[in-house]
Order: C-alpha cells, then sequence, then structure tokens
C-alpha cells in the first residue's frame, strides 16, 4: 500500500535540499557558500549622447557598466549587478525612471539576466562567484565586451555525467587558453527560469581588443558542446565601455 506523505513529512523533505553553491578544498574538502551575483544587461537606442547617461550614472551611485554598440551608431547597453535581486527593482528600476534613461528606445531583445554559479571544484567559492565576475567586467583594461544568451540542447542532459565532464573540459580548455594569453576572459551566469525565451545560461566575453572575443566564438564552433549540443545561440550584444562604476558594489 503506498503511503501519502504528511504535510510534516514533506517540509522534513524539503528541509534537506541543498540550494548552496559547492566547492573543494585543494585537500579534497567539501566547502559551500550561499553567496551568488546577479548580473542584468539592458540595452536602448537612440541615445544620441552618451554624456548626460554617464553624469545620471555618477549621480546615481549605480554599481555597473555602460557600452556603446557598436552595431547601433545611437546604441546603448548599461550592466548593472548585485547579490541582492533586489537592487533591480527598488534601485536600478528607479534610477531608470528618472534618468535619460527614460527617453531612450528599450530593445528587450537583448535584456539578459543571470546569478553567478560554481562548478564544484572551485576552492574560492567568493572569488568565483562574486569577486571575479565583478573586477572583470569592471576592469578599465577589458574595453570590449561580447554579451549573449544559450540554450542547451535535451541531449546535453542524456549524456552521463562523465559524458559531460569530458564535453565540459574539451570547451573550458579553450576558454583556459585564450584567458592565460591574454586575450579573452569569461563571465559565466545561469539563467535558468530568469529567462524569457527558456535560456540556459548567459555568457559574457570581456577582453582589450574585439578580434580576439570573436575568434574564440569561432573556435568553439568546433567543440562538441556547441557543435552538437546547443539548441540556440545569441542574439548576441557587440559594445565598448563607455563608464564603469568606480565602486564594487
Amino acid at each position: 500500500m503506498i503511503q501519502k506523505k504528511t504535510a510534516e513529512d514533506q517540509g522534513d523533505s524539503a528541509s534537506k535540499i541543498n540550494i548552496s553553491e559547492m566547492g573543494r578544498t585543494p585537500d579534497g574538502k567539501t566547502i559551500s557558500s550561499d553567496r551568488r551575483l546577479f548580473m542584468q544587461l539592458q540595452a536602448w537606442g537612440e541615445a544620441k549622447k552618451t554624456e548626460p547617461l554617464i553624469a545620471d550614472l555618477e549621480a546615481g551611485n549605480i554599481h555597473g557598466v555602460l557600452y556603446e554598440d557598436i552595431n547601433d551608431p545611437t546604441g546603448v547597453a548599461l550592466l548593472t549587478f548585485s547579490e541582492n535581486p533586489d537592487y533591480f527593482i527598488a534601485d536600478v528600476r528607479e534610477f531608470l525612471k528618472g534618468s535619460h534613461f527614460s527617453d531612450l528606445t528599450p530593445k528587450p531583445e537583448y535584456t539578459m539576466l543571470g546569478r553567478s554559479y560554481a562548478m564544484g571544484y572551485e576552492s574560492d567559492l567568493d572569488e568565483t562567484l562574486i569577486s571575479k565576475p565583478r573586477s572583470r567586467v569592471c576592469n578599465p583594461e577589458y574595453e570590449w565586451a561580447i554579451w549573449y544568451p544559450l540554450r542547451r540542447a535535451g541531449s546535453f542532459e542524456k549524456l552521463s555525467a562523465k559524458e559531460q565532464r569530458t564535453i565540459l573540459m574539451e570547451h573550458g580548455g579553450v576558454g583556459r587558453a585564450f584567458g592565460k594569453a591574454g586575450y579573452v576572459f569569461d563571465v559565466r551566469l545561469s539563467c535558468h527560469g530568469l529567462d524569457k525565451n527558456d535560456n540556459d545560461f548567459v555568457i559574457g566575453l570581456i577582453g582589450p581588443d574585439l578580434f580576439p572575443l570573436s575568434a574564440i566564438v569561432e573556435r568553439m564552433r568546433k567543440t562538441q558542446q556547441t557543435s552538437l549540443h546547443l539548441q540556440c545561440l545569441g542574439p548576441f550584444f557587440i559594445g565598448k565601455v563607455a563608464w564603469q562604476t568606480k565602486k564594487a558594489g
């Protein structure tokens, strides 16, 4: 006979669900963290001058980066970030409504929202989840950025854990090689349930020059993950930094 779970039983079961980010110390000890950095990109057109927008950002004490869109002579995008998602409602939303951004034409197709995450092997979770993505987007030496969402195909989820690790190692190896050479530094965000088009991840490629950012996308096309296990990719926002926050946030 099947016994129904009582509300108390269900509560006990729910309390055992672990949604922390997991890592591992060099000696193999498991570590965890409940800190995450949320990042949101919003884009607009009809911004004939960026100076008023920069002045508003400075006065509004906003934590983020303003990009000028290479594919739109009047296009801009604003990347904001915080550990507390309320920041995007209580601060960013109110700021945008009361600034020169309210006079611009929104481009919702470029709106991206994601959260930092750990892979399970990182030894410094605060660095992985908070400091690294924040410092990369605010590094004054990294003037160029490509931001895009992606969704994996169901075929990837059907693979064994070992097969998934092999594919991710191949993909990650390309990124590490470009990073070691000083060409490209990535920001990886999970956007499960946060994206209107049901994408899985938001990727930011950051660097001092634009060409390497394009080159790594081209190189990634040859990996198993991209060639066999991606369902969709993009749209791509390509921009150059016009302003960066001076405070980490």
